[in-house]
């Protein structure tokens, strides 16, 4: 796996049935490009308030906040609806998540 500028991206296969893997079109080849976990965060951050504003008071600003934050999940999950472009941002957050915790046992490990 390489980082390139707040992406990661796989150089092995992609195994099947893999939680929060985009489309089997993404899927051609060996690589597979999966947001970095801040960025990530920051979609997620800026569909929420999108989503509150429009619920709130609904507008054409609204809206169109609302779809372009919602366009930019989907592209960055490899998701078509944005109830599957949350389902594996949820998923990648806890792989990030499940990384960091055995990156910190490997540290222990190394140190006693």
């Amino acid at each position: 796996m390489a980082v390139r500028r707040g992406v990661r991206v796989w150089t092995q296969p992609v195994p099947r049935g893999r939680s929060a893997a985009p489309r089997d079109s993404l899927r051609k080849g060996n690589a597979l490009i999966i947001p970095a976990e801040k960025e990530l965060r920051a979609v997620l951050a800026r569909f929420a308030q999108a989503r509150i504003e429009h619920d709130v008071h609904p507008t054409g600003r609204t809206s169109r906040d609302l779809e372009d934050t919602t366009y930019t999940l989907c592209v960055m999950t490899g998701a078509r609806t944005a109830e599957e472009a949350l389902r594996a941002a949820d998923a990648l957050l806890e792989q990030y998540s499940t990384n960091r915790v055995s990156a910190s046992r490997k540290d222990e490990t190394l140190a006693a």
